[in-house]
């Protein structure tokens, strides 16, 4: 790959949700020579007032329109000739995949095919200087007892419609890769945490929740690990894979930052209660144990030995620093916080766009 300072025209999918707005904003400030362009549905989780402040910039473009819609895809290939991918784009939530498994099956195989097939077809004289990002998850991993790391050589074993999905979506990007020459990386990432995040995940979720003083319905016994990464920390690591990972290869993406959910949550709803000057303990009284997910993975936890090694990256902050950062964010940005959860962010697109 060529370095940041020549001229491309970058893809990026999902741009508009959680991690696709950090990434679009980071793109836009530190490569001014490229033209991004933000390619979102807008569906629930896709919210342009993410990037309100970078909207007017004048390398950024927004492209409202589904990956599903393989004829648009085909369309803005060939009238943009982009040089490269990065594809965020997919339904994420496990609750939603096990209610509906097909919408996952449209958005997160066929979507992903509908993009390698338009790339395919452009980049058919490839001069060396294409890419496609394929954005995963360490879900597809299935799930670890207490000891051992997910890392690239991992096997494959979903066990929820979502991680499913995208394993099969990871299988078309490399499959393309093989039989089509598709120039490509994936990268496998933890859970995610930090500004912008859709409320339907945990930390935004309980956070909107302590500060409603609603209840904080923990799966089963709150026995389940997760390893967090910092969406900042993601972003930089997007970055540095896309520039200066190898072609054909697969990176994991962790925080080395395991947490029970149950202490996750309990260290919630003791920083808010010093945030919200509440006497302490009264948010843990909020926590209500709820029937477990269906098909919940014990623990996942990822080996970011190799892009450590390789691309020199490492996290920026300690947990307790990003979720600090986080916590602060959305208590300043509680007016935000309401139009997600009541659905009026969804006008903001007819607002400015008509």
């Amino acid at each position: 790959m060529a370095n940041g300072n020549d001229t491309k025209k970058l893809l990026i999918t999902g741009g508009a949700g959680f991690i696709g707005s950090h990434l679009v904003r980071h793109l836009i400030e530190h490569y001014p020579n490229y033209q991004i362009f933000n390619l979102d549905a807008l569906t629930y989780a896709g919210n342009l007032e993410n990037l309100k402040d970078v909207e007017q910039a004048a390398n950024y473009t927004f492209l409202k329109g589904d990956i599903v819609n393989a004829e648009y895809i085909s369309g803005i290939f060939a009238d943009y000739m982009f040089d490269g991918v990065i594809h965020l784009a997919a339904e994420s939530h496990v609750d939603r995949s096990i209610k509906n498994p097909l919408s996952f099956v449209h958005t997160n195989i066929i979507g992903t095919v509908n993009l390698l097939n338009a790339a395919r077809d452009a980049w058919k004289d490839d001069d060396g200087e294409k890419r496609f990002h394929h954005i995963s998850t360490d879900e597809v991993y299935g799930t670890l007892g207490k000891e051992g790391l997910f890392n690239e050589m991992s096997a494959y074993s979903p066990n929820s419609p979502y991680s499913a999905a995208k394993a099969s979506s990871d299988h078309f990007v490399r499959a393309y890769g093989e039989t089509y020459g598709m120039p490509y990386v994936i990268s496998n990432c933890s859970n995610n945490y930090g500004p912008n995040q859709f409320p339907e995940k945990l930390i935004p979720l309980f956070i909107n929740n302590i500060l409603e003083n609603k209840a904080l319905p923990v799966y089963g016994e709150g026995k389940n690990i997760r390893d967090w990464l910092f969406v900042l920390d993601h972003v930089r690591a997007i970055d540095l894979i896309f520039h200066k990972g190898k072609n054909k290869e697969t990176y994991t993406v962790g925080g080395f930052n395991e947490w029970r959910n149950i202490d996750l949550v309990k260290l919630l709803c003791n920083l808010m209660d010093k945030k919200l000057n509440r006497n302490p303990g009264t948010s843990e009284q909020l926590i209500t144990f709820v029937k477990d997910r269906q098909g919940h993975d014990l623990r996942y936890a990822i080996d970011a030995g190799k892009l450590s090694s390789e691309l020199g990256w490492k996290p920026s902050v300690t947990f307790e620093e990003g979720l600090q950062l986080t916590m602060e964010w959305y208590l300043s940005n509680k007016e935000w916080l309401q139009r997600v959860t009541s659905g009026d962010y969804q006008k903001y697109y007819a607002a400015i766009y008509g």
